[in-house]
């Protein structure tokens, strides 16, 4: 007899990019002097796990191997050259949570955008609903806190993107696994 599947969500599934070695120390220095500016006391998230949400797959029981299929199928087909990201602000982003995100965030350039769009009319074509947003902003949640931080500009931390994966975040635990990435071509 087979355990029952789980009935809440046990996984979620997302793509994303990270950023490289260099951008992410940047991005763990601005989060602690932040937090000590405004006496922050939430924990930042671990350098591991910092990233941009390109597109949210959704919350499941368990994984669905078949929107994983979905998803690699679509991401597969998606061919453009590497980009560049620049962040050159923090704050927090409303919620309804009792803590609230504090992002480092900034503007997408045409070549963001246009691999944003693309990689949804993708996954749209595979089979997965992903909600569009009118105005897709970049951004790195470094960690969630009670006390809201109001928008203020930083020296701007850039990296160029060079690849995107698909992660499973195992919900309430923490955990986030990349199940495959892809390359950017030139």
């Amino acid at each position: 007899m087979s355990a029952p599947k789980p009935t809440r969500p046990t996984d979620s599934l997302f793509l994303a990019v990270y950023p490289d070695a260099a951008a992410a120390s940047r991005i763990r220095d601005e989060a602690a002097r932040i937090r000590i500016e405004h006496g922050l006391r939430a924990t930042p998230i671990p350098a591991d796990r910092l990233h941009i949400t390109l597109h949210y797959l959704g919350a499941f029981a368990g994984l669905p191997a078949d929107t994983i299929e979905q998803a690699r199928a679509a991401a597969s087909s998606v061919a453009m050259p590497p980009f560049d990201v620049t962040l050159d602000r923090i704050e927090s982003f409303a919620s309804r949570r009792p803590k609230h995100p504090l992002v480092i965030a900034g503007d997408p350039d045409e070549a963001f955008s246009a691999f944003v769009d693309t990689l949804g009319e993708a996954l749209q074509t595979a089979g997965i609903f992903v909600k569009s947003h009118p105005r897709f902003i970049p951004h790195v949640t470094v960690l969630y806190d009670e006390h809201r931080v109001a928008r203020q500009s930083i020296a701007p931390i850039e990296w160029t993107v060079r690849e995107f994966a698909l992660v499973h975040s195992l919900l309430g635990r923490s955990q986030h696994e990349v199940l495959f990435r892809w390359p950017l071509g030139s």
